[in-house]
């Protein structure tokens, strides 16, 4: 396989994206500027599930006495103060009909201020912080709302195409409260350069729904001499749901 380089990245995201690519018959789930999704998108039509309250019974179920009270505060885990730039990021959970999702599990992981994971795979040259594990959970209160004080994540080169960069990002995982709300995306940050550069966000070829990844500064929600304050709202399910990871 020849290199792939920025050029082509640039040329064909703007193909793609011009022309609304996706087969006929069912939604293609690859996009050729991420190359990974070359391996690992379905090839066949989605299963249609026929009883859907068996799929429930196999579902995973949290309470309140899963989740400990520090399990959402990144920055407390460890004995030391991680370094970077401490940020709070809340929102709310929603059904597509604008109703809360109460009392669901809420999991977020990320880089660390050097855009550094700990994990065994991840050796680029960026060091890791021994007081910043990276990885947190919470539920969702009576309307909804989920909170984590974290570290601002750091870029980080993966290897994609020549310089690739990963833009500033958190994953986060969301259960809900039926099988087919489950759902796994990453949030970023507002005016990041690599925006346009970046294949898995553009592989989210509508435009509303790319800005629904991106979350939004709001000094209310900064703390004076702590922390800055982000909000990203999450629909589960329904025409504004927000995109999964990967999803085209």
């Amino acid at each position: 396989m020849s290199e792939l380089r920025q050029d082509d990245i640039d040329r064909e995201i703007a193909e793609l994206a011009g022309s609304g690519a996706g087969g006929s018959g069912h939604p293609s789930r690859d996009y050729a500027p991420y190359r990974s999704t070359l391996l690992r998108h379905p090839l066949q039509p989605l299963v249609s599930i026929k009883d859907p309250e068996a799929a429930e019974l196999a579902g995973p179920v949290f309470g309140a006495t899963d989740v400990t009270a520090l399990d959402n505060d990144l920055t407390r885990q460890h004995l030391g103060e991680p370094l970077g730039e401490r940020i709070t990021v809340t929102g709310r959970v929603l059904d597509r009909d604008g109703r809360p999702v109460r009392g669901q599990l809420v999991e977020v992981w990320q880089a660390n201020a050097s855009g550094r994971y700990l994990h065994q795979r991840d050796d680029h040259p960026a060091p890791l912080d021994p007081n910043f594990t990276g990885v947190g959970r919470c539920l969702t209160d009576d309307d909804g709302w989920y909170r984590f004080t974290t570290i601002k994540p750091g870029a980080y080169p993966w290897r994609n195409h020549r310089n690739a960069w990963r833009p500033a990002h958190i994953h986060f995982s969301f259960f809900g409260t039926a099988f087919t709300q489950r759902l796994v995306s990453q949030m970023y940050f507002p005016g990041d350069p690599l925006f346009p550069y970046d294949p898995i966000l553009q592989s989210v070829t509508d435009d509303s729904a790319r800005q629904r990844l991106v979350a939004t500064y709001r000094h209310d929600l900064s703390q004076p001499e702590w922390s800055l304050g982000y909000r990203w709202d999450i629909v589960l399910d329904g025409p504004a749901a927000t995109w999964m990871e990967e999803g085209r």
